[in-house]
């Protein structure tokens, strides 16, 4: 059996295939595959292209009208309901939106006024999906499938893996991970967590044989004015950073579960720990300091 390792870029990140194959043939085959699905579903979702059917919604989103939507994309929303509802409304996709207020780039606070015009443009109850067609019941909405989609994907790919006879690898799609299978010798899997607050370290390594690992915390976007860190996870409700934790990993059986339930952890600030805890998820949590 070979070893394999194709390492690529997809929705703004590093990522990397490493999975076991009968030879070199049927291993770059596979390669090609899960990256051209991984690619497709970029194209699809990316709020940053013009020609991505994301666009195409937000396009709709921003007139009040509607449109049909495939199944995968109803598939999508579907799950984004089930963590609106999860989070009590604290996971909410279109609260995208408030990235009009926040430029975490030029380091200066957004206008309250600003934010507080836009808080009135978001809310998924103003989302209505049924029979195939997804319509806005307000103008100026917009949906934003970041904090899903990558996590889909690395689901996907697993499952592309295992039905092409692949049984032993891993996935890691700019942080998001997903076990295809231990190594053939059944020893797990090391995977490292980054430091929140120091890129050259690594805080925690974890070793899996199965499930999946997902990250979120305020260190990917972020900017500290007077001693004050603002990252770029924003509670829908008041449209400011949330604050108590600073990183938080989860593991799951599904990458898109383990990364839904990070993002809803630090979502719920103070309570984030005690929620997880209920779940039974395992779990790693870094406190802002």
């Amino acid at each position: 059996m070979r070893f394999s390792h194709y390492p690529f870029s997809a929705m703004g990140s590093p990522c990397e295939l490493q999975f076991y194959a009968e030879n070199e043939v049927v291993a770059q085959k596979v390669a090609q595959k899960i990256i051209s699905d991984i690619k497709r579903l970029e194209c699809k979702y990316s709020r940053y292209r013009s020609d991505s059917f994301l666009s195409k919604i937000n396009q709709v989103a921003a007139l009040g009208g509607s449109l049909s939507i495939d199944e995968e994309t109803a598939g999508l929303l579907n799950y984004a309901q089930t963590c609106y509802a999860l989070s009590d409304g604290l996971f909410d996709i279109t609260s995208g939106i408030l990235r009009q207020a926040w430029q975490f780039d030029t380091l200066v606070l957004p206008d309250d006024k600003i934010i507080q015009s836009l808080l009135k443009k978001i809310g998924w109850q103003k989302l209505q999906v049924e029979n195939s067609i997804l319509s806005f019941l307000q103008a100026e909405m917009e949906l934003d499938f970041g904090g899903i989609v990558k996590e889909y994907a690395a689901d996907r790919a697993s499952i592309l893996c295992l039905n092409a006879g692949i049984l032993h690898g891993i996935i890691n799609l700019g942080g998001d991970i997903k076990i295809i299978g231990a190594h053939p010798d059944g020893k797990p899997w090391r995977v490292g967590i980054q430091h929140p607050r120091d890129k050259t370290k690594i805080w925690k390594v974890v070793k899996l044989k199965r499930g999946a690992l997902a990250s979120s915390g305020d260190y990917e976007r972020c900017m500290v004015i007077d001693g004050v860190r603002y990252g770029h996870i924003l509670n829908p409700k008041t449209g400011y950073p949330v604050r108590h934790l600073a990183a938080v990993s989860v593991v799951a059986d599904l990458c898109v579960v383990a990364g839904s339930a990070a993002t809803i952890a630090i979502l719920k600030e103070k309570e984030g720990e005690k929620w997880l805890k209920s779940l039974g998820l395992q779990n790693y949590t870094f406190p802002q300091f």
